[in-house]
């Protein structure tokens, strides 16, 4: 969170904050547009990512979650990803970036669409190119119309 009470800090902060946002963004855009390099530049090469808590999930590396993810929204026709309420934790060159999402999808063979919402955790770091997540759990909390059958 911006501490606006240190204001020598606050321009530098600002432009980190926004740029952390804008992370978030190209992330969204590249899962919805399938878009599997410009995904892997949101991370740094080593990150861990954590999308256990949705169904069918995985946790690994960047680049086996990267090709999972691709494996698997090869048959999804559709998803709209809406990142929101942004909280970002600022620690020099780390932050810890919480955001809420929520996103609706169109699985093949279902009628309806279905829709899913929780919250992105980051753990951020400033490298040479930029700010990049080296580390995404994602927490889903609730899933409408989901392509698994409930417990």
């Amino acid at each position: 969170m911006i501490d606006s009470s240190d204001s020598t800090d606050l321009p530098a902060r600002t432009a980190d904050t926004l740029a952390l946002q804008q992370l978030l963004a190209t992330y969204a855009r590249a899962v919805d547009t399938r878009d599997w390099d410009l995904y892997r530049t949101v991370f740094t090469p080593d990150a861990q990512i954590d999308y256990t808590s949705a169904p069918f999930g995985i946790a690994g590396p960047r680049d086996e979650v990267a090709a999972w993810l691709e494996q698997s929204l090869s048959v999804v026709p559709m998803s709209m990803h809406y990142v929101s309420n942004i909280e970002v934790d600022l620690d020099g060159d780390t932050a810890t970036v919480h955001a809420q999402f929520y996103n609706p999808m169109q699985f093949p063979g279902f009628a309806e669409l279905s829709f899913c919402g929780g919250y992105y955790h980051h753990q951020m770091v400033r490298t040479p190119d930029g700010w990049r997540s080296r580390g995404l759990r994602e927490e889903n909390l609730w899933f409408v119309n989901s392509p698994t059958p409930p417990a």
